[in-house]
């Protein structure tokens, strides 16, 4: 008798072991731990997220940089992996560390924050620490924009570039004599931020880092277990120049900064000697690099690029990159009124004549970005971008159309930190109408639960009332049910409009934006004709 194997789920597949993932690595330091300053390393998701973060690599390769420091990673197990967390490089855990740093990135992993420490064997309140646990920092974007929801879990909050401070912290945490010595001596400091001994009316200034004209960091992990599979990543800019109201990209790295192209050749060139073929370039918007064209006619180099922006330029860039299979573009609004509300700065004609030469060039999925729930979105809004993407499939037979529809959230620093988000009911019915629309398109239409968009608002708006809010939520609960729990009413944060005079969480972090213009822009957007 004829036997069918059964095929196997991929939430059912074994995870990649320990070993299997450093096999595949390059760029792994391992260090004796003997007379150093120990760093873990912790990003608070999976080994394939984290590594994908230009900015985890960057931290580990300047840390393992010095003679004086060791620096070892953690993540998040895989779905289904139970147990203790250990570092990947030596099989430590966490807590025989001197120092934990976790790069946030992403308000949803703030329950993996709890979890990640519950499986180190530490507690997760600062208040329940004593001196003989390691001292635990927060680090990355989440840092920059609104760090209060896990404020109460930290002992140091670092609001800079890693490039900016990370030196100066090391040496004043070699200088400290004991913990109270060290934090003290942070304290006041600008770009550092001590959430025990905080006073509400003292602002924290921003480091920056001045440029980027130095060289990159002297090696660099490189896996093929990641989004960015066996890439050598080099940052062209940091920043963006266009300001969209829902972005929070200029309040995280604020005025653009552009690297030489020297120097961005010196590190292609380091990496095909060393490394790998396969370079990706990072930037919010690459279109505005000004070396883009000479950068990418660099020969013997396999091209990948993080994003471009609507035009004509952007279409001739994608000519540039061999063997792209994939373009994204991010109209995020389908209306011309919708898209002066959110002050994206392209037209019809720039998305039209960009995808038609994307489309023509052979290129195998076109991706396109979109939001609903926008403010002052209107159900015609969304009927002309169901027209707008009738129109871009209608320029070719050929190439996959994949719309890619987010909602809205709100975020600290950009002109709509004042308003609320989109109740589920209108977002579930545009959502229908969408998909309706485009039912008889040759158009995949992807999108995110909603359940995890109301959360990242959540955290993305919230203070430090929401610390057992994010335990609840680590403990398995969703958002409703842990807000429920702890008494708290989550449209106090995310589903009202807010008055200027309200005192907002992160309004003592100085990332050199006036609130006033942050204001002005805001009532300029909503006072927008519907």
């Amino acid at each position: 008798m004829k036997t069918t194997k059964k095929k196997r789920h991929p939430a059912t597949l074994q995870p990649l072991t320990r070993q299997s993932l450093l096999d595949k690595e390059t760029g792994t330091v391992y260090k004796d731990h003997g007379g150093k300053t120990r760093v873990c390393l912790v990003y608070p998701n999976t080994y394939r997220t984290g590594m994908s973060s230009l900015g985890l690599r960057l931290v580990y390769g300047m840390l393992n940089a010095r003679e004086d420091v060791v620096c070892e990673r953690a993540f998040l197990p895989e779905p289904g992996v139970l147990g203790r967390i250990y570092t990947l490089e030596s099989q430590k855990m966490p807590s025989e560390f001197d120092i934990i740093a976790f790069s946030i990135s992403y308000e949803n992993d703030f329950p993996n924050v709890v979890k990640i420490l519950r499986a180190s064997g530490i507690l997760p309140y600062a208040r329940d620490r004593g001196p003989h646990y390691p001292l635990l920092i927060m680090g990355g974007p989440c840092a920059f924009m609104n760090p209060e929801p896990l404020a109460d879990f930290f002992d140091v909050v670092v609001a800079a570039e890693a490039e900016a401070v990370l030196d100066e912290f090391i040496d004043i945490c070699n200088k400290s004599g004991d913990r109270s010595q060290l934090l003290e001596a942070l304290k006041g400091l600008e770009g550092f931020y001590i959430p025990s001994g905080h006073d509400i009316n003292c602002r924290v200034k921003r480091r920056f880092l001045k440029d980027l004209d130095a060289p990159l960091i002297s090696r660099q992990l490189i896996t093929p277990h990641t989004e960015f599979s066996s890439m050598y990543l080099i940052e062209a800019m940091r920043g963006c120049p266009w300001r969209c109201r829902f972005c929070a990209i200029s309040g995280i790295y604020g005025v653009p900064r552009t690297r030489p192209l020297s120097v961005m050749r010196q590190e292609i060139e380091r990496a095909l000697s060393l490394f790998t073929t396969k370079i990706g370039v990072i930037g919010a918007s690459l279109t505005d690099y000004p070396h883009i064209g000479q950068l990418l006619c660099i020969e013997g180099v396999e091209f990948s690029i993080s994003s471009l922006r609507a035009s004509k330029k952007a279409a001739e860039i994608t000519a540039l990159i061999k063997n792209k299979k994939s373009v994204s573009i991010a109209p995020e609004a389908g209306s011309k009124r919708l898209r002066a509300v959110i002050n994206k700065k392209i037209t019809y004609e720039d998305i039209i004549e960009t995808s038609r030469l994307v489309l023509l060039r052979g290129i195998a999925m076109l991706r396109l970005y979109f939001m609903i729930g926008l403010p002052t979105e209107t159900d015609e809004d969304i009927a002309e971008m169901i027209d707008l993407v009738k129109e871009i499939r209608g320029l070719s037979k050929s190439g996959r159309i994949v719309l890619s529809v987010s909602a809205f959230v709100p975020k600290p620093f950009t002109p709509f930190q004042w308003h609320p988000m989109e109740s589920s009911a209108v977002i579930v019915r545009r959502l229908k109408q969408l998909k309706d629309g485009l039912k008889k398109e040759d158009v995949k239409v992807n999108h995110d639960q909603l359940k995890y968009a109301y959360t990242e608002g959540l955290l993305a708006m919230g203070d430090r009332r929401l610390s057992p809010v994010i335990e609840s939520i680590a403990d398995g609960l969703n958002w409703k049910k842990a807000c429920e729990l702890h008494s708290i009413d989550p449209s106090e944060y995310i589903f009202r409009e807010k008055p200027y005079y309200e005192p907002l969480p992160w309004d003592f972090i100085d990332n050199g934006i006036e609130k006033e213009r942050l204001w002005r822009e805001y009532l300029l957007s909503t006072a927008s004709p519907r």
